[in-house]
């Protein structure tokens, strides 16, 4: 890099940054900008003959000011006019201008291509490199065609400069993840992976990162790179640390670039070449023998990029484990010598007689107990974050048949951990690994720790450590009486955190089981007797001796009566819900114990049951009286008969753990089927209305027969609603049950019924139906936004056709610019595609637009439209503001249009917390100290569009007596106050 000379110091600049750190205020500071930006205007406009030096230090204060958060709408073709400059520092200046304030879109990209081009023909190394990370730093779809051709060439040219081609391989990677349709590599392929081969170390670390990025996207076409990594890995993993003076950090030789390459080797499977394969099983046994060295230094720096290179080594160890199928899984011991004779013979090692076999290929196991035995060692460590990566990594190996074992010694330092670690995120993890080491030997050992463990559980994990017992102790259930003791301690120790799915499934296992129903009726019975019952034992209670209380009726300590005062005494306790679950179980009495039967009709009969509000309970208790006064004793006993055994599938407690986790982080032996079924959802209607399987039945939307979501059906017909469960994996952090399920599928009005639910959020699900899920994740800065769109094919057949656009009614066209990327024109069964719509805000608007989907389902099209959840508010940028700027600003806004207010009722609870996270979700900033009142809320903000900029103020005056708000905006332009008023008095 050029020296910088004397007359390059800028003092002008140093002075104005003086002045601004000795501002006493904010307004201060404002006057002195603005001071200078009258200044900077007026000699761009008025000396047209200015020197690159003083274009150069305006440039600069420019820069400066927008980094205080200023806006800049000048000084951009000056910048521009720096770039021909033939001063280093000059075409630094204006480039630095170019990649912090030039808006991809600006007009002024031609000028600057040009420029970049000149640049890089050049050939002076300087300015290549700083064009280069110009295009880098921008990375436009613009520059990316106008560069992306050029970029490689420059970077395999024998005659390019080291410097040069690390900035040139940075490039092509940023220009690759910005437009990957326009990288192509086709011809350079073989040079760019040749650059791992490169003497320079700094080369080869920028290549392999892009080399890494282009194997994930075509693997097959730097397959080559492999060997070389291979290569490159073994001689530095070899080398001492004096051999690579300039790369050795802190005693670890280049531990950046031995994790690259590391990762590079995880795009591909294990090397078939024999050779190359044993010197990567050496690289990998000598970091592993590194980790157990002595330290070469007590400073964490060294520690971190030893263990750095260790996990990543232990990360790769497992890849190829999952990578290859190894012959020990064969069935017989017979085939697993053949198929290891037949390696023999590839690799040309003799054999003797196949009993003397050739394991080169398989030194996978012994690698992976290493790796097991090397992360035992930091489970105990004292760095939190060792213990973390620890038990994350060993979650990984217990799923391993070579390291399962090894895993499993570490059982007692897991329930140690579990139990004394301070940070959750680690006892997370240990949850996550005792489940993952479980298995027959020690399941009882693991359920018992994790429900002991469950009563002092952070709230944030309860739920997930419920799903992992439940799904524990059915995989394993030898006894089953066990597997139901356990489901009823979780009820007792977390009921509120045991989901629908947890019960559903233990009322499936005790109908399917005889050996078990005795069991099951008389410890429930015993469950209800204690003072405080959980609402969802009193279900399974009521559930269970609806249909089995007659195995414990002979003794008579759980008489018929006693039973029935039993759950009656529950009753007024209850939620509906409940409340519908135990009339179905009272008229299941009158069938089983025809002694209890006017007691129960007396019940039916009274003015709460007959003249309740809610219609469910209301028309259960007047069908249930009437069937018991007219119906014969054999057309009871036909109508309540016992439910009959459920159909075998998979259980709905492990496909709400897959939506929780993801597949790849459960056990293997509970994740046989990774492809979620269609047999996941639905039974054969056994019973009549009358029977239990109303019992189930809930009016809110989420609740479903034992949490069976959908029949199997056939191609020409829509399947039903799936409410319990969902057969995709959802990419959300909400609960998809908590939005309502669509029924139709068919053309019809605009759906918007979540449209207000994302008013203060940008995630979640959109909508549903029995075919599809959409769901969003979008983020917004100033005046533009993207939104991610995700369609899922809930079916198990494919969606032919299928279109999504985007329409704006309208005057919205006008003010609001949605660009939707074309969406693969077909759909999986069970999958999820995914389309990316880019907004922009041209102007302040009302309407949203309308997202328009149509695809061909069995033959039938099917056409949606659902309101898309653009609001004017997305576009809010917060700002702080003191109380005094607060007040001046509030008063400033004083006019009557100007000031929109709305008194309204309370919908929610008057939640302060709740309050305050919904007005940051709105996207203003929360002002604390600013209203005299503390009980009230301030906020502010700036909506951005592209024509202008509208400040906005708001105030929230709650009561909490009277349950009513008082919300009051003001903003400069009436349309804006108003529209927003509407959309956030819509939140409380």
């Amino acid at each position: 890099m050029p020296a910088v000379s004397k007359g390059d110091g800028m003092r002008g600049l140093a002075v104005f940054i003086s002045d601004i750190r000795n501002c006493k205020s904010k307004e201060a500071e404002i006057k002195r900008i603005n001071k200078e930006l009258a200044n900077i205007r007026s000699k761009f406009k008025g000396d047209k003959a200015l020197d690159g030096y003083s274009k150069k230090k305006y440039v600069c204060k420019l820069l400066f000011i927008f980094l205080l958060g200023h806006d800049i709408d000048f000084g951009h073709m000056e910048a521009v006019n720096l770039l021909s400059s033939n001063k280093y520092t000059e075409k630094q200046i204006g480039y630095l201008f170019i990649s912090v304030l030039v808006n991809s879109n600006s007009d002024l990209i031609s000028l600057i291509n040009n420029a970049l081009k000149n640049d890089l023909s050049s050939r002076n190394p300087t300015f290549m490199n700083l064009a280069l990370h110009c295009i880098a730093n921008v990375g436009s779809r613009e520059m990316a065609e106008a560069f992306a051709a050029e970029v490689p060439r420059i970077l395999v040219a024998g005659d390019t400069m080291d410097s040069v081609k690390q900035s040139a391989a940075l490039c092509l990677l940023r220009l690759n993840r910005t437009s990957p349709d326009l990288v192509l590599m086709g011809e350079w392929t073989a040079r760019v992976v040749h650059l791992l081969n490169d003497q320079h170390l700094g080369v080869v670390t920028a290549a392999t990162s892009l080399i890494t990025t282009l194997a994930q996207k075509s693997p097959e076409d730097f397959k080559t790179s492999v060997s070389l990594a291979v290569a490159r890995l073994s001689r530095i993993v070899s080398s001492a640390s004096t051999d690579l003076q300039d790369y050795t950090y802190y005693f670890v030789a280049a531990p950046w670039l031995s994790v690259k390459l590391l990762r590079l080797l995880q795009c591909y499977p294990p090397p078939e070449d024999g050779a190359i394969r044993g010197r990567l099983t050496e690289c990998l046994e000598t970091i592993l023998n590194k980790a157990q060295e002595p330290p070469k230094s007590k400073k964490v720096q060294h520690s971190n990029a030893k263990n750095a290179v260790l996990f990543e080594a232990i990360s790769l160890i497992i890849h190829h484990d999952r990578s290859v199928p190894l012959p020990v899984a064969a069935a017989t011991e017979d085939q697993c010598i053949q198929e290891m004779q037949f390696v023999c013979v590839e690799l040309d090692c003799p054999g003797d007689n196949g009993t003397n076999v050739c394991l080169s290929r398989y030194s996978e196991p012994t690698l992976l107990v290493r790796a097991c035995n090397q992360l035992g060692q930091f489970l105990q460590h004292r760095e939190t974050n060792l213990r973390y990566l620890a038990l994350e990594s060993m979650c990984t190996l217990a799923s391993s048949e070579f390291s399962h074992e090894a895993v499993k010694t570490h059982i007692e330092t897991v329930i140690n951990a579990l139990k004394s670690e301070r940070d959750v995120s680690v006892r997370q993890r240990a949850v996550d690994l005792l489940y993952a080491m479980c298995d027959r030997s020690n399941a009882k050992q693991i359920v018992a720790e994790m429900l002991s463990y469950l009563e002092t559980a952070d709230y944030s994990i309860r739920e997930e450590i419920v799903l992992k017992v439940a799904i524990l102790a059915e995989k394993y259930a030898v006894d089953y009486t066990w597997y139901v003791d356990t489901i009823l301690n979780l009820i007792r120790f977390a009921g509120d955190y045991v989901s629908d799915e947890v019960w559903y499934r233990v009322i499936q296992i005790v109908i399917n089981r005889d050996e078990v129903q005795g069991y099951a009726a008389k410890t429930v019975f015993e469950a209800l007797q204690a003072p405080a019952c959980h609402e969802n034992l009193v279900k399974v209670g009521g559930y269970i001796l609806g249909e089995f209380g007659n195995l414990i009726a002979g003794d008579s300590r759980s008489s018929p009566l006693i039973q029935f005062d039993l759950l009656h005494s529950k009753f007024h306790l209850c939620s509906v819900p409940t409340r519908a679950l135990l009339l179905s179980a009272y008229i299941k009495f009158i069938n089983l114990f025809p002694e209890v039967k006017g007691t129960i009709q007396e019940v039916l009969r009274s003015d709460s049951q007959l003249r309740n509000a809610d219609v469910e309970l209301q028309q259960r208790a007047v069908e249930y009286l009437r069937l018991s006064c007219i119906a014969s004793t054999d057309i009871l006993a036909t109508v309540l008969e016992e439910m009959p055994p459920f159909p075998e599938r998979e259980s709905s407690i492990l496909a709400k753990l897959k939506r929780k986790k993801g597949p790849g982080n459960l056990h293997p032996d509970l994740d046989e089927n990774r492809k979620e079924r269609s047999a996941n959802g639905g039974t054969a209607d056994h019973s009549s209305t009358t029977s239990n399987a109303k019992v189930a039945a809930s009016p809110t939307p989420s609740t479903d027969l034992l949490g069976l979501g959908s029949t199997i059906t056939t191609q020409n017909s829509a399947p039903p609603a799936s409410k319990g469960t969902s057969l995709l994996v959802d990419v959300f952090s909400e609960n998809i049950a908590a939005f309502p399920v669509e029924t139709p599928v068919a053309v019809g009005p605009v759906a918007d019924e979540n449209f207000s639910r994302f008013v203060c959020k940008n995630n979640g699900v959109l909508y549903e139906n029995q075919l599809l899920q959409i769901g969003l994740k979008s983020e917004f800065r100033q005046n533009l936004g993207r939104m991610y769109v995700f369609f899922g094919n809930k079916t198990s057949t494919q969606f032919m056709n299928f279109a999504a656009s985007v329409v704006c009614q309208d005057t919205l066209q006008a003010q609001l610019n949605v660009h939707a990327k074309p969406a693969d024109p077909t759909v999986d069964g069970g999958a999820q595609l995914q389309q990316i719509l880019n907004i922009e805000c041209v102007s302040d608007f009302v309407d949203a637009p309308v997202l328009n989907i149509q695809f061909r389902y069995g033959g039938t099209l099917q056409s949606i439209a659902v309101k898309l959840p653009i609001t004017l508010n997305k576009f809010f940028q917060p700002t702080e503001m003191t109380s005094q700027d607060f007040f001046q600003r509030w008063k400033q806004l004083g006019a009557p249009q100007q000031e929109v207010q709305k008194i309204f009722k309370a919908k929610h609870s008057m939640d302060t917390e709740v309050t305050k996270a919904k007005i940051m979700g709105f996207g203003a900033a929360l002002l604390d100290g600013v209203d005299p009142n503390p009980s009230n809320f301030v906020g502010a903000g700036v909506i951005h569009t592209k024509t202008t900029q509208v400040g906005c103020l708001l105030r929230l005056e709650p009561n909490t007596q009277a349950q009513m708000y008082r919300l009051t905006l003001r903003t400069s332009r009436d349309t804006v106050s108003q529209r927003l008023c509407d959309l956030l008095s819509e939140q409380f």
